[in-house]
């Protein structure tokens, strides 16, 4: 018998081979194994992408729920008189904006706001207006001007006013308040017209230039806006300022006004509804433009009250219009100069040739009267002048014709667009054949006879009066302006050179000068009144009245006096002048509505203007301040 060795039993060996449902539990693991990592594997690449390729974009998200980034508007130019006065400038104050995007109820805010600075309906429906109008990220002001109580309730109530936030602005100043305004101008907020054109005109405190040089050097007094960087906390209270970077501040803009000399126009006027505008005959520079009354340009920046401008619609003097380029009048004899200039260009006449005055001029059935009423006799140009003979200058028209007359008139810079920096000019009118035909009407000879004394359908401004005695003396086809520096550079038009000449004859000009000289410094002038007292100088110059309602004939045979009508139905009373006669330096034009006599009302005025400015010689004291210069004012 056959021993057997003892082995022991191995576990779990089965002599049939491997389990299967080991190599099922096998293929398990392997698969879940390979599931894990390629999600570990999916789950790195993404965090890698996250944290590595789009970091910086994330970064700045991060940022952005932290950091308030906001446009600033640029401060506004400057605007200075000729010797660097400020006539307009910029004052710093607070104000609150509401950001819409961090309010979490806007009506809620505003109401919030209200009980602590009250709204009125007017100003909580501008602001829902602004809401609906503008971008939820750019601020809306909601109060400008804000007081220091006023300022500090807001920021210690800040938690309850989400989106409200505090900030500093400017506002437009006008030291010299009314003295300047029509010159100057005002500024006012953008309309949605402005801020269609131009997105940047939403920033909150942007003003826009709305009259004068505010207006027509808008593009350089605007300036660039900057942006700033605010950290800000959730209720989006500002934490403290990260970054700013400034706009670009408008041009300065430097006038041709001497400010002392236009204080000085003003208070001749005294209450005179009237317009005085003071040249340099030699290159156009305005050193004064006078048009009173006038109001306050500040007041628009505010908003203006509708008792003031209930006040300016009842006033008959007009206190919104700049007279000086904006009104409109009959000439009277000032235009008798013009008259007598197109006449000897085209030769009608000659200086020596003499015509007749009865008191009255027949023409047809009509009959047209001399002011004076037993007439002047035999006169020649130099006596038609003087004696402001109007028979005289009926004969004249007649010879030269209206369409020479009006060409003469427009040369001299009358019923023409000038080239001064001022909006909105009005041209006014210088009447020929074609513009009458253009009516629909023939040209009537008598049309022809009242155009020779500056009557009829002639209108013209006191600008264009100025300019056109500018010309005259200087013989240049000189334009008025305004601006003198930008930025403190000079402009162009500043010497005599820079105007071209108006080609008319040498002999027709001095002829006429002569004649102006006479008016005021010979004896039996109509001008007496307008004789320097300063013997050093003399001034050259013509009266005008221009009538505003039609006279009758048996008014005028009956004692017609029209000092006794009401002031709105009196003439207008006109000069216009230069000096010093041999040597022509500045020109003038002062219109006084309804002033009735320019002899009386104007003549007189126009000496005092005209004796201060020679005085003054701002054209030739550049660079030197003014008795005002204490009047500066911080940018």
């Amino acid at each position: 018998m056959k021993q057997r060795l003892w082995r022991p039993k191995q576990r779990g060996t089965d002599l049939r081979g491997p389990d299967p449902r080991a190599r099922v539990f096998t293929r398990r693991a392997l698969l879940m194994m390979a599931t894990q990592v390629g999600a570990l594997g999916l789950l790195a690449g993404r965090l890698y992408h996250v944290q590595v390729d789009d970091a910086s974009r994330y970064a700045a998200r991060a940022k952005d729920n932290s950091v308030s980034a906001r446009m600033l508007a640029p401060p506004r130019g400057r605007i200075t008189d000729r010797f660097g006065l400020v006539l307009a400038g910029n004052r710093l104050t607070w104000r609150a904006l509401l950001i819409a995007e961090q309010a979490r109820d806007i009506t809620a805010t505003l109401d919030a706001f209200s009980a602590l600075v009250p709204l009125e309906p007017r100003e909580r429906a501008r602001i829902e207006h602004e809401l609906k109008r503008h971008r939820p990220f750019i601020p809306v002001l909601v109060r400008d001007f804000l007081d220091w109580d006023e300022m500090a309730r807001i920021e210690v109530n800040a938690p309850d006013l989400p989106g409200i936030i505090v900030d500093v602005g400017t506002t437009r100043i006008y030291p010299l308040g009314q003295d300047l305004a029509h010159v100057v101008g005002y500024v006012a907020p953008p309309n949605d017209a402005d801020v269609e054109a131009d997105p940047t005109l939403s920033l909150p405190g942007i003003r826009v230039g709305r009259a004068g040089i505010e207006k027509s050097r808008e593009d350089d007094l605007r300036g660039k806006a900057g942006d700033v960087e605010l950290e800000v906390n959730a209720l989006g209270r500002v934490i403290r300022e990260i970054s700013r970077e400034d706009g670009q501040p408008g041009d300065e803009v430097g006038l041709t006004i001497d400010t002392g000399l236009q204080q000085a126009t003003l208070a001749r006027l005294g209450n005179e509804s009237a317009s005085v505008v003071v040249l340099d005959c030699r290159n156009g520079e305005v050193m004064a433009m006078a048009s009173n009354p006038s109001f306050d340009p500040s007041v628009f920046d505010a908003g203006v009250p509708q008792s003031q401008w209930k006040a300016w619609s009842h006033d008959q003097r007009g206190p919104l219009i700049n007279k000086a380029t904006n009104g409109l009048y009959a000439p009277g004899s000032t235009f008798k100069m013009a008259v007598a200039i197109a006449a000897l260009d085209t030769r009608a006449i000659t200086t020596t040739e003499r015509f007749n005055c009865p008191g009255y001029f027949d023409l047809g059935n009509a009959r047209f009267h001399c002011w004076r009423k037993g007439g002047h006799g035999s006169l020649d140009l130099h006596g038609g002048l003087k004696n402001s003979c109007d028979v005289y200058f009926y004969q004249v028209a007649l010879k030269a014709g209206i369409d020479a007359i009006a060409a003469a008139g427009h040369r001299l810079g009358m019923g023409t667009e000038l080239a001064i920096d001022l909006p909105d000019q009005r041209v006014g009118l210088l009447p020929t054949r074609a513009w009458r035909r253009s009516k629909g009407h023939p040209w009537n000879l008598g049309d022809t006879v009242v155009a020779g004394i500056g009557q009829g359908f002639i209108q013209v401004s006191p600008l264009q009066l100025a300019t056109y005695v500018a010309r005259l003396a200087s013989g240049r086809a000189v334009q008025p302006h305004l601006t003198r520096t930008l930025n403190r550079e000079a402009v162009s038009g500043s010497r005599a050179e820079d105007w071209p000449a108006l080609g008319l004859p040498e002999s027709a000009l001095a002829a006429v000068r002569g004649g102006m000289f006479a008016v005021v410094n010979e004896r039996g002038g109509t001008a007496p009144e307008a004789r320097l007292p300063d013997g050093r100088w003399q001034l050259a110059g013509k009266t005008g009245s221009a009538q505003v309602v039609r006279v009758s004939r048996y008014a005028r045979e009956h004692g017609f006096d029209s000092a006794k009508l009401p002031w709105r139905l009196r003439p207008n009373a006109l000069f216009v002048a230069f000096a010093p006669y041999d040597a022509p330096r500045y020109a003038l034009s002062v219109v006084i509505e309804h002033g009735n006599a320019g002899a009386t009302a104007a003549a007189p005025v126009a000496r005092d203007i005209m004796l201060d400015t020679l005085r003054r010689d701002p054209a030739g004291k550049a660079g030197t301040p003014t008795a005002m210069a204490a009047a500066r004012v911080p940018a």
